[in-house]
């Protein structure tokens, strides 16, 4: 166990304790979080909550235990496609309920831990448990996704997602039909104010550009063709749900459980459909693409029949 008995800058007086700590002890706002959780932050002697205020001056004790890097762990996905392998970099093809990488509190399969087991070996630039990822997919987001297996194409791909010289194309079911039914929205995104694990439009937010195009309406939902300018985190499912049209099946930004069951659906319908970029080695333009699987392609059935 750590600990740090140290006084409230007045420059943080009114911060949440879960900022303020990312700030003062330089931890992740995650970790900072898990620690006011475990009743770990007091002030004054009083204990606090991650969403709780600190006050300029008054004196903070903070007890941890130091967190466990994440390490990758062998564990085969049968139903992991591998889309594309060459010398420079892999795509594949991922299933719904597979990390992109490990992390803490996640103990499921991930990308790496997949291609590990299938003996891939992967470029060792980036953390250790992060090698070779240029980019990620949520847990309950299937679809194509990039590894580097070379240096080159680490260093290469990084900018190029950077730079958004990458083509990224999602198709999504949402509910309720946009207007207009093609656009652009343009809204910054941050953390969740009041919650730990989300993401929401916030004024202080990062720059986030989505456009997006209807394909099909149907009575209370919408197939969309969705093109990421940038890459946030749930970006297509907040600038979505912000808009009132949440991602199907998603419970986390507001989707209608009654539609959800009906569509027999027990994570978001998101998926990654194609993927485009140079290639590191050749700069020759390649594309991929990816078919919807089953879950997602029965509750379009489900759709259609209505």
């Amino acid at each position: 166990m750590q600990s740090r008995t140290l006084p409230v800058p007045d420059g943080l007086d009114g911060a949440r304790v879960d900022a303020a700590l990312a700030k003062m002890l330089g931890f992740s706002r995650t970790f900072a979080a898990d620690v006011a959780d475990a009743g770990g932050v007091r002030q004054d002697g009083r204990e606090l909550g991650k969403s709780d205020r600190l006050r300029g001056g008054a004196w903070l004790e903070v007890s941890w235990r130091p967190k466990e890097e994440p390490v990758v762990v062998p564990m085969a996905v049968p139903d992991l496609g591998v889309v594309f392998d060459d010398d420079e970099f892999v795509v594949i093809d991922k299933p719904a309920g597979v990390a992109a990488h490990p992390s803490l509190g996640w103990e499921g399969p991930t990308v790496l831990g997949a291609l590990a087991a299938a003996g891939f070996r992967i470029t060792t630039s980036g953390a250790a448990e992060r090698q070779g990822v240029v980019h990620r997919l949520d847990v309950g987001t299937s679809g194509l996704m990039v590894v580097a297996k070379s240096e080159r194409a680490y260093t290469a791909l990084k900018h190029a997602f950077k730079e958004r010289e990458v083509e990224k194309i999602y198709h999504a079911v949402v509910q309720g039909h946009p207007d207009p039914l093609t656009g652009t929205i343009e809204a910054p995104i941050g953390r969740h104010p009041s919650h730990s694990w989300k993401f929401a439009v916030v004024p202080d937010g990062k720059e986030s550009v989505t456009h997006y195009e209807t394909l099909e309406a149907f009575p209370g939902a919408s197939l969309l063709e969705i093109h990421l300018e940038t890459g946030r985190t749930h970006q297509i499912r907040v600038h979505m749900a912000a808009h009132r049209h949440p991602c199907a099946g998603d419970p986390l930004y507001g989707a209608d459980p009654t539609l959800s069951a009906r569509l027999g659906l027990t994570r978001q319908w998101l998926h990654a459909r194609q993927l485009a970029f140079s290639h590191p080695a050749t700069g020759e333009w390649v594309q991929f693409s990816s078919d919807y699987p089953a879950d997602l392609a029965h509750a379009l059935e489900v759709l259609r029949a209505d």
